[in-house]
């Protein structure tokens, strides 16, 4: 999942990103109104962590405008503006989470795992496929009793998968959600990362769950058939 951090304290920012970097996530970061509008407008983020004190634009503005676009774009305010009177006005204008600061790291990630859950109509925070099982909140994936030993990129992957499962991903989507705006698309990272993943899974299911739709892209599925 593809996060922007919109923070102007920069030390408190680093550390945000890096939390939620260390959980797999891929984020990108701003640290004022102007460039979180630019950013939101032209990426395909799956939720936004917002300040509201920013330089150039407020972030209430901020996400006013994003609302006229995005409609479905998860937004979290991250605000020391504590009163009720922020936290309404807020959650009126189209905030889908308001956390008030100083805050608990571990608030944070469950409030945006609550979100992104939301997203693909999830409702807690298990998924599964087959005998492929995930616990989002321990970020620990299994193929029935045995543990997948998978590297960030590849957790992203399977999650990707798993909450979209036995629907054609492209390649550039992934890249989208998975990737942070830095990556390199052409690289040919991402077809590494998934054949790496479809090596781990099937040494334990003895087939691939992964499948390739020539032209289009990628599919999770439970059938062991073949593709």
């Amino acid at each position: 999942m593809r996060i922007l951090v919109v923070e102007d304290e920069l030390d408190l920012q680093d550390a945000i990103a890096e939390g939620l970097r260390i959980d797999g996530y891929a984020v990108d970061t701003c640290c004022n109104g102007q460039d979180a509008y630019e950013l939101a407008s032209v990426e395909n983020y799956d939720l936004i962590v917002l300040d509201l004190n920013l330089p150039q634009m407020d972030g209430l503005e901020v996400l006013e405008r994003i609302r006229e676009e995005k409609a479905e774009l998860k937004v979290l305010i991250l605000s020391a503006r504590s009163g009720i009177n922020d936290i309404v006005n807020g959650l009126d204008i189209g905030a889908n989470d308001y956390l008030t600061k100083p805050f608990e790291f571990a608030e944070l990630e469950a409030r945006i795992r609550n979100l992104l859950r939301r997203k693909f109509v999830q409702e807690n925070n298990l998924l599964s496929c087959g005998a492929i099982k995930m616990d989002l909140s321990k970020r620990i994936a299994f193929v029935g009793d045995n543990e997948l030993l998978l590297t960030k990129k590849e957790f992203g992957l399977l999650e990707y998968f798993l909450l979209n499962q036995e629907r054609v991903v492209s390649q550039e989507k992934l890249i989208e959600h998975i990737w942070d705006r830095h990556a390199d698309s052409v690289s040919g990272a991402i077809r590494v990362h998934i054949a790496t993943l479809r090596k781990k899974l099937k040494a334990f299911l003895n087939y691939d769950p992964i499948r390739t739709k020539i032209g289009e892209g990628y599919f999770m599925t439970k059938n062991d058939g073949d593709a």
